[in-house]
C-alpha cells in the first residue's frame, strides 16, 4: 500500500527570468527544492504520486523569458505528468492505485466553449504548473481533479514515467490534427521536427496522410523522420523559402502531387519557421500553428483571402483524445520510447539549461529522487 505523504517535495520556480526594460539589466530565472503542504482533497480529486514529468518548451518560456502565468510564483512548473494515484476524495475512490496520466490542460465542462467542442481553449481552463495554484508536475506528489484522468492500461513493457509526453508532446499534435480536419488522403508539412514535430510526423501518417514532408535544419532528425513516417524531407538550413519551395515542386512533380490543398504543420516556434509556413501556404491550403514564440512575423493576411486559404492556431489537446493516443502508443503505431529519456528531477537545473541552449533529440521526463 501506498503512503499519502504529510509534505510534497518540489522544485519551485521562485522568481521567473525577467529583464528591467530602463536598465537592461537580466535578472535570471531561479528554482528551489522545497517542502509544500499536502491539501485536503476536495470532493472529486486525487494526489497522484508523480512518476515523471517532461520538460516542455512552454516551461521554458515561463521560466527564461517571464511569459507570465496564471498563479504568480512561486509556483511549481510542469505540466507533462504521468503517475500513480495515492489518496481520493469523494466519489472517485475506484481511482485509487491506478496508473494515469494528468492532461495538460483540463477544461471546466461547464462554458460555452467545453459544450461546443472548443474545451482545449477553456478559458477556465486548469494547468498544472500554471493555473492551479502552486502545483505542478516537478514534484513528488500533485493534487487534480479525477475527471479528466487517462488511466493507463496495458502499457507492457514500457515504463510510467516515459508515458508522461504523451500528457503534451504527443497529444497536442493529435489536436492540431484534427483541427486541421486531417482526412485520409492529404497531402501535409511538417516544419520543425524536435521534440513535439517528431510525433506530428507520426500521427498524420497514422491518420492516412498520403504525404508528409518534414522540413528541419537538422540532417540528423529528418534522417530519423524519413524511418517514421515521413515521405520526403528538405533541409532548411541557410536555404530561401523560395529554394525550398522549389524543392517541394520538384518533388510534387515527382509523385504526380497536387499543388494545391496542402496542410501545412508549423511545430517549430521559430520566426524563421513561422515565415517559412506562411511562404507555402497556398491555394486551399491550411496552416496550423502548433509551436510558441514570443516574435512577431509579418504577413499580408489579403494572401489568405486570395488563395482561400486557412491560418488556424491550435492549443492542447482535448482529454478525449488522450485514449486514442495512448493507444497508439501501446500498439506501437507511434515509434515512442527512442523519442524519450529519463533522468533525476535532481537535474532539473542542467536539464533545464540544456534543453534551453538546444531542444533535445529526445524529451527530457524527470524522474522523481527526493
Amino acid at each position: 500500500m501506498t503512503q499519502v505523504p504529510d509534505k510534497i517535495w518540489t522544485w519551485q520556480m521562485v522568481t521567473p527570468f525577467s529583464k528591467d526594460r530602463e536598465t537592461g539589466v537580466v535578472t535570471p530565472g531561479r528554482l528551489e527544492k522545497t517542502q509544500i503542504d499536502v491539501p485536503e482533497l476536495k470532493p472529486g480529486d486525487v494526489l497522484v504520486k508523480v512518476a515523471g514529468c517532461g520538460i516542455c518548451h512552454t516551461d521554458l518560456g515561463y521560466f527564461y523569458y517571464g511569459v507570465p502565468t496564471v498563479n504568480k510564483p512561486p509556483l511549481t512548473l510542469g505540466h507533462e505528468i504521468s503517475g500513480t494515484i495515492v489518496a481520493a476524495a469523494g466519489d472517485v475512490e475506484s481511482w485509487m492505485g491506478k496508473e494515469v496520466i494528468i492532461p495538460a490542460v483540463m477544461p471546466c465542462r461547464k462554458c460555452h466553449l467545453c459544450k461546443t467542442g472548443r474545451g482545449n481553449r477553456c478559458l477556465d481552463q486548469k494547468m498544472p504548473g500554471n493555473s492551479m495554484g502552486i502545483y505542478g508536475g516537478f514534484s513528488s506528489h500533485i493534487p487534480v481533479p479525477a475527471i479528466d484522468l487517462c488511466e493507463v492500461k496495458n502499457r507492457g513493457d514500457i515504463p510510467l514515467e516515459k508515458l508522461a509526453v504523451v500528457a503534451d508532446a504527443a497529444t497536442t499534435p493529435f489536436q492540431a490534427a484534427k483541427r486541421a480536419d486531417i482526412q485520409v488522403g492529404d497531402n501535409t508539412i511538417v516544419i520543425g521536427v524536435g521534440g513535439v514535430g517528431q510525433y506530428m510526423v507520426q500521427i498524420l501518417k497514422a491518420l492516412g496522410a498520403n504525404s508528409v514532408v518534414a522540413i528541419d535544419i537538422n540532417q540528423d532528425r529528418l534522417d530519423t523522420m524519413l524511418k517514421n513516417g515521413a515521405d520526403f524531407s528538405v533541409n532548411s538550413m541557410g536555404k530561401t523559402p523560395k529554394e525550398i519551395s522549389g524543392e517541394l515542386k520538384a518533388y510534387r512533380k515527382e509523385k504526380g502531387l497536387a499543388s494545391t490543398g496542402w496542410k501545412i504543420f508549423e511545430v517549430s516556434g521559430t520566426k524563421p519557421g513561422q515565415e517559412l509556413g506562411l511562404a507555402l501556404l497556398s491555394f486551399t491550403g491550411k496552416m496550423v500553428v502548433v509551436g510558441f514564440g514570443p516574435h512577431k512575423v509579418e504577413y499580408s493576411i489579403s494572401r489568405l483571402m486570395a488563395f482561400d486559404a486557412e491560418l488556424i492556431g491550435t492549443w492542447g489537446c482535448l482529454p478525449e483524445y488522450y485514449p486514442s493516443v495512448l493507444g497508439m502508443i501501446t500498439s506501437k503505431k507511434i515509434n515512442f520510447e527512442e523519442f524519450v529519456q529519463t533522468r533525476p528531477m535532481g537535474t532539473i537545473k542542467e536539464s533545464f539549461d540544456e534543453a534551453h541552449k538546444q531542444s533535445p533529440d529526445q524529451r527530457i521526463v524527470l524522474v522523481p529522487d527526493f
